[in-house]
């Protein structure tokens, strides 16, 4: 994999995560809700009105053209096991950002991630 194909691929699950971690603080800003026909509206609006959802949702829409370029440019066979990055970039943004637990069973799960990740973009 050439560095700009590598670069396209990392920019797309970065940009996926940030998106992930966005909505996460927006959904937090709401808070817990439960849906009804009485409150679906106002909820949607006070989601669809919070700052971090809308650069979620704008993340998304720029991942989705970066991790387009970079299909163009590689297997798929080995592009779409690269999101799994996504899941030790979250793990570790969550742990700082939303102060979530980082338990040991996670980490062995990371380890195993980076393992698979380096065996694929060695191929």
């Amino acid at each position: 994999m050439n560095p700009i194909s590598l670069f396209c691929i990392l920019a797309g699950v970065t940009l996926n995560a940030g998106a992930q971690l966005l909505l996460k603080a927006g959904t937090n800003a709401v808070g817990h809700f439960e849906f009804s026909r009485a409150n679906i509206l106002p909820i949607a609006f006070r989601l669809a009105t919070q700052p971090p959802i809308i650069g979620g949702l704008a993340c998304y829409v720029i991942s989705v053209v970066v991790w387009i370029v970079g299909l163009s440019r590689v297997d798929v066979s080995i592009a779409y096991p690269m999101l799994s990055l996504g899941y030790i970039v979250n793990a570790f943004a969550a742990w700082y950002l939303f102060g979530e637990v980082l338990s040991v069973h996670k980490l062995v799960g990371i380890g195993v991630i980076l393992v698979g990740v380096v065996i694929l973009a060695r191929s």
